[in-house]
């Protein structure tokens, strides 16, 4: 790891990658997009909603653009779930002070429908996947690598809630294990329009090698489907 002062490192600009879609090719500052590209929807659940007590006002309005890229490529996404414990005392260290904190949202005090997707989401499985998770990250899950693997994804589109807490956990550990993030920013949310801002911020000037941010529609415009 390098001693040296993160203010002289020279950082990196953000650059045009070019890439194939049918017999055209296209250039794109947030990198290619294949067919093996998977869209990973993190924990957009009615937990999140106006009906839930983790309510995300955003929610409701990223809604419609998370469908809509689901929906268009349904084979290509994998949703995530956060599932709590049963009781605060069936996790360990920290984990076991936050459900204490949370206790209404334990598996024992909670309705579990609120652990369902959103409605227009739940309605894409299958052939969209589910990947439960008990921890911010998708990767907590090992499941979630190996799926990744499996289909031989090499890049990763990610939606979904929340901007600064699980979004932002699942991003690092996807850069990590080595895979292209394009972020989607009209598809993410979070409770704080600060931490929101300041994580746009954080991505486009200290992540451009490894991450692109873009528009829904640019999305749209750029990824092949699947066969």
């Amino acid at each position: 790891m390098s001693n040296a002062s993160p203010s002289r490192r020279p950082r990196p600009k953000p650059r045009a990658a070019s890439f194939s879609v049918g017999a055209k090719e296209r250039n794109a500052p947030f990198g290619p997009l294949t067919e093996r590209t998977l869209h990973l929807c993190v924990d957009m659940q009615r937990l999140s909603s106006k009906d839930g007590p983790w309510h995300t006002p955003w929610m409701e309005r990223v809604l419609p653009v998370v469908a809509g890229i689901a929906g268009s490529h349904p084979q290509q996404t994998i949703f995530t779930r956060f599932i709590p414990p049963v009781t605060p005392e069936q996790v360990p260290g920290t984990w076991r002070q936050y459900f204490e904190h949370w206790r209404e949202v334990t598996r024992e005090r909670i309705d579990p429908e609120l652990l369902r997707l959103m409605p227009p989401l739940q309605a894409l499985v299958p052939p969209a996947q589910v990947i439960d998770k008990a921890a911010y990250s998708a990767f907590s899950n090992p499941a979630l690598l190996r799926h990744l693997r499996a289909r031989k994804a090499d890049g990763l589109i990610v939606t979904g809630t929340e901007t600064d807490v699980c979004v932002l956990a699942t991003i690092m550990d996807a850069i990590d294990n080595g895979y292209r993030v394009t972020v989607v920013t009209d598809a993410i949310c979070s409770s704080s329009d600060a931490c929101h801002e300041a994580l746009l911020t954080l991505y486009r000037e200290r992540f451009s090698i490894q991450l692109g941010l873009a528009k829904s529609a640019e999305i749209l415009e750029a990824w092949p489907r699947s066969e």
